[in-house]
This record gives structure tokens, sequence and C-alpha cells, in this order.
């Protein structure tokens, strides 16, 4: 081998090294495992999937003629080389809700934003960004070549202002067609992928859609938002269900039965993909990194797709939008419940009592604070009855205490006599000890109904009211320069006054209750406790809950004006006089032997 070999040689190999180095894309991954891999092969391929991103050397490939880079891209590519060079060029498809930016390399959506909304420190919100998520359509081809849509290129055409249609052509009749159109007034994409002509190449039975999402932090309290952060799921089952959201580690699932729509879920807004015909199956994990802030968590969302469906046009929508109920429960089967309303009998209160009225008086009132005074003013009207009963019930309890106490006195060593003595009183005087609590307990899920609405109201995110400049997150009127375990880094206002409100509360409820002992002085502990706990949550929360306070005492002054004690006396003497040979209830004889069994057991132990 002479010099000018070695010269040569040499210089064909710094071209390879200079080709491979700053031209040639890294090898596309291999078909993330589905059902059949093992979770912990998955979750390295998913969780470190890095996005595309428009590069200069992405867009400008060595020249066509150049046979090195025809050659390596026909070995990687196959008949699919012919796209995998080209410029990338973005368009943007746009109607009254959303703008969506699609590029012409991956022919994958790269942007879209919710004109509507903004992030909590007034940006533009983006539910996709091109540095944040990665779309992908993964196949095989006959040599087994993992072939990814989102590595290609492809002509690209808009249509008006709603409409994008991307061709892949391979020659030949051979073409790749994937379209994006936007309904007008609609947070949907309609889109579609076709091959047109791939039969004979495609040899998988299935294609693999990948969607990796970097969740943007989009509101004020980044931990909040991961505590309300998944990927929720509906299969053809009725199974609908999701990732535990408060779980910050990797959560992963295989889910191996067809799919409806999957969806990737925050606290006020959701980004799904729903096909026409079902996924086959899915992989689907969360992972969260507590030192980022910028990012809520990392989702990613691997489902298998039948390929013959491409073959005459797959079609697919994509949701990118508000946590509305009146939206989501629109968009699909059980969408609705990417918001979660409660358990059962909490979730029907929302959904039929408080959401229609919440919904009501913002159509006319524009402030939503004054919405919730005019709220709470309602539910009390309508629930009135119920705390005129309560209250009546506690002050019959407070004439007959006199009597009570002097039961236990007369039997200090034996409770079940004491007992029985009790029941004998309540009997002939008619008193249910219950009553009191009946009506209390179903004034209960309308409370914890509260709990759940005013958290993930969409209708409440950026709008104040008096000091809070947001209601759908807490009122920091004065920040820690430390942290308080438990309770937080900062002072809500609301949450002072409701404490203080409770604790008013509590003690009007003392003067008409016969309770005494430890379990008195612990009413007062609750309100203290309740303080810890609300201090991060949203203020429309801890401000519904001071007004309630508030109407309530107002309403027991009122209700204590028409109730008369004396009155009350000789209410249950006529009773008394009435029940005196009165026998007694199946319910009470079999109450009563239970106790004396109960009794039996303890003296025989002894």
């Amino acid at each position: 081998m002479d010099r000018n070999q070695v010269i040569g040689f040499i210089l064909i190999a710094v071209m390879f090294i200079v080709y491979f180095q700053f031209f040639v894309e890294s090898p596309p991954p291999e078909e993330p495992g589905m059902a059949d891999s093992t979770r912990t092969e998955q979750a390295p391929e998913t969780t470190t999937t890095q996005p595309a991103q428009s590069t200069e050397s992405e867009e400008t490939f060595a020249p066509v003629n150049d046979s090195l880079v025809n050659t390596e891209l026909q070995a990687r590519y196959g008949d699919f080389a012919v796209l995998a060079q080209g410029e990338a060029r973005s368009e943007t498809i746009e109607n009254s809700k959303l703008s969506v930016q699609v590029n012409s390399k991956g022919g994958q959506i790269e942007l879209v934003s919710l004109k509507d909304y903004v992030t909590h420190d007034g940006e533009p919100l983006h539910l996709v960004e091109p540095e944040r998520n990665r779309f992908s359509w993964v196949f095989k081809d006959l040599q087994g070549r993992s072939i990814d849509l989102g590595n290609l290129y492809y002509s690209i055409r808009k249509s008006g202002n709603n409409k994008l249609t991307l061709n892949g052509d391979l020659g030949s009749g051979k073409r790749v067609v994937i379209t994006y159109e936007l309904e007008e007034n609609s947070y949907e994409v309609n889109s579609e992928v076709k091959f047109d002509g791939l039969q004979n190449i495609i040899t998988s039975e299935d294609l693999t859609f990948g969607w990796l999402d970097r969740i943007k932090n989009q509101e004020k309290d980044v931990t909040i938002s991961r505590n309300n952060s998944t990927i929720k799921y509906l299969t053809v089952s009725g199974d609908h269900d999701y990732i535990g959201e408060r779980h910050l580690d990797l959560r992963e699932e295989n889910i191996n039965e067809p799919v409806k729509w999957l969806s990737i879920k925050q606290k006020f807004f959701t980004a799904a993909i729903l096909p026409e015909k079902q996924f086959n199956k899915a992989y689907i994990s969360t992972i969260a990194d507590e030192t980022d802030t910028t990012t809520v968590k990392i989702a990613t969302i691997n489902a298998s797709y039948p390929a013959a469906e491409m073959l005459v046009g797959a079609k697919f929508r994509y949701f990118f939008g508000p946590n509305d109920y009146g939206i989501l429960k629109s968009v699909a089967d059980d969408f609705g419940k990417n918001l979660y309303l409660g358990w059962p009998p909490v979730n029907l209160v929302n959904r039929f009592i408080l959401i229609p009225l919440f919904n009501l008086l913002s159509s006319f009132i524009g402030n939503y604070g004054i919405i919730i005074i005019i709220m709470v003013f309602i539910i009390k009207l309508v629930l009135s009855p119920l705390s005129y009963k309560s209250y009546l019930s506690m002050a019959k309890m407070k004439v007959l205490k006199p009597e009570l106490d002097e039961i236990k006195e007369k039997h200090p060593d034996d409770m079940t006599k004491a007992q029985q003595e009790q029941m004998k009183l309540y009997r002939q005087v008619g008193v249910n000890p219950l009553s009191g609590c009946i009506p209390l307990l179903l004034q209960m899920p309308i409370l914890f109904a509260m709990f759940y609405l005013f958290p993930q109201s969409i209708e409440l995110r950026q709008k104040g009211f008096l000091w809070a400049d947001d209601l759908s997150t807490y009122d920091a009127v004065i920040n820690l320069p430390f942290y308080i375990p438990g309770y937080g880094d900062h002072i809500s206002l609301f949450v002072l006054l409701m404490t203080a409100s409770t604790i008013l509360y509590t003690w009007s409820n003392n003067q008409v209750s016969t309770v005494q002992g430890p379990m008195k002085s612990f009413s007062y502990m609750m309100p203290i406790i309740f303080m810890f706990v609300l201090n991060r949550f949203p203020a429309a929360l801890s401000f519904y809950y001071l007004v309630s306070n508030l109407v309530t005492f107002g309403q027991q002054a009122i209700i204590r004006r028409f109730v008369d004690e004396e009155k009350i006396k000789s209410i249950l003497n006529l009773n008394r006089k009435k029940n005196a040979n009165k026998k007694k209830s199946s319910f009470q004889v079999r109450l009563e032997e239970a106790m004396k069994a109960g009794d039996a057991k303890k003296k025989k132990k002894k």
C-alpha cells in the first residue's frame, strides 16, 4: 500500500468520523416493551427518551448525492430512506380555543397553546412544547428495522386556517399521510394516519404509539400540582383507573386489555389521545424529580395499535383543554372522571347540585367571592330544617341533663345499669339521643363535596377576591423565613379567620351541648388541627368554611329565639305521662339484652 492509498484511507476515516459525529442522529430506540416485557426493562426506555428538537444539524443534511449518506440512510431506513432527510418547517392551525403547531420533521404536534389561559406568572400556557414533549409511531419493516415516523421528513400543506396535511412520498404509490384538523370552538384535534401501499413493507402486527411529556409547572405551588397530576385511562371493560397521583417515585403499569383512551391529567388541564379503534394494550409510567421545580412529573405512554388500521386510515382525537366538568364529560365515555369529584355520595352532590348551582350563579355574577357567599346562603337556607331539628335535639338533651347526671351519680360503678336507666328515660320522654346527629350526618356530603370541588375548580383559577389574588391557591399574607412541618412556609389569612370562626361556632354549640370532660376540650382542638391541614389549600375553600361558620352562628342565634326551654320541659313531662305504661319496642328489648350480655361477660372475666 503506497502513501497515496494510506492518505486516502485516512481521509475516508476522518470523513466517517465527522459524518457520524455531526450529521447522523442517534439510532431510533427499539420499540418500547409492552405487556410481554418486564417493568424493569421498560422504565429506562421510557424515562430517558429525549424529545425531538429542531437544530441546525437536524434541519440540514449532507447533499443527496453523497453516496456515504445515502448508503447509511438506506441501511437504517430501507424504503423510508427517502424521507430521512429534508428541511424542518412548522405550520400552525388554530381556532378560538387552541393554537396547534406541527413540524414537517416527524409530522407530529410540537406546540399546543390554550388561548383562554395563562400560567401563574402571566406567560402563555402551553400543554405541549418541543423541548418537553415527543410523539412517535414506531413499527418494523421487512428487514426488522425499527422505523419511527417521528424521525422522518414530510411535505406540509395548510388548508385554510384549521387543517394540515403531511405527505411522506416513498415513490411507486407508497406514502405516509398524516392529517390534523381543528373544529371551531373546540379543544379537540382530529388526526388521521394512513399508510398507502405499504402493506408489503410493514411486518409488525402492531405499531407503538409513544408519548413522552415532561409536564411543565403552570401553577403557583408545584407540590400541589404534583399531587394532582397523573395518567388516567379507560379500558373496554369499563375499568377506569390511574397511577397514584401522590407518588413521586417511579410508578408504572401494564394495561393488558384494550384501552379506549389515555390522558395525562394535571391539576387544571388535561391532554389526551382517544383512538377511534381502541389501543390493544398499553404501558404507562410517571416519575417526579423534586429538585426540578419547573417540571411537575415525567409521564410516559407506550400504546400498541393494530397496523392494519393504518392501511385504511387510523383516526384519532387529541384533547388539550381545561378540567371543566361540563367540557370533559362530553368528550368520551367516562372522560369526565379526569376531574375527581369524590366518592359516590359526594360525587353525586357535586355533579347534580353544587356544579349546576355554581355554573348558574357564575353565568350572571362575575365575582367568585360573591358567588361563594351566595352559595353558602342558599345551601344553609335549604338545610335550615335539618339545622333546626339538630338544635332542638340538643336543647332537649340540655333540659334532660340534670336527670342524666343524677342517673350517673346513682350508678357510678355500674355503667350498664346507668345506660339502661338512661334509655328508659329517653323512652319515657320521647327523645331519640341520635336525632341530633342524623341531621348533621345528612349535611356531611355537602361539606365534603366542597372539599373536592373548590381545589379543582378551574373557574376559580387566577380569580381574586379581597386580599387573595387567586382563589384556586392559598392566600399567603405573610411568607415565613422558615418551614413549619405540617403547616408550611406561609400564613393564610382566610384559614386563620376560619379557625377563629370555628372556635366561635364550637363555643356556641357547647352552650346547649351536654358533652363534658375531655370531649368538650377536644372540640376546641379540631379547629387548630384544621388550621394546619388547610393552610396550603385554596383560599376559596377556607373562605367558604369561614362564611359557612358565620352564617351558621347567626342561624343558631335566630333559632335560639324560637326555642323555649321551659316549653320543651313541659312537652317532655307531658310525654312522660303518656308513655308511663308504654311497652318497650323490639329494638329497645334487643338493645337492653345486648347490654346485659356484655355486662355479664365483663363480670365473668373479673
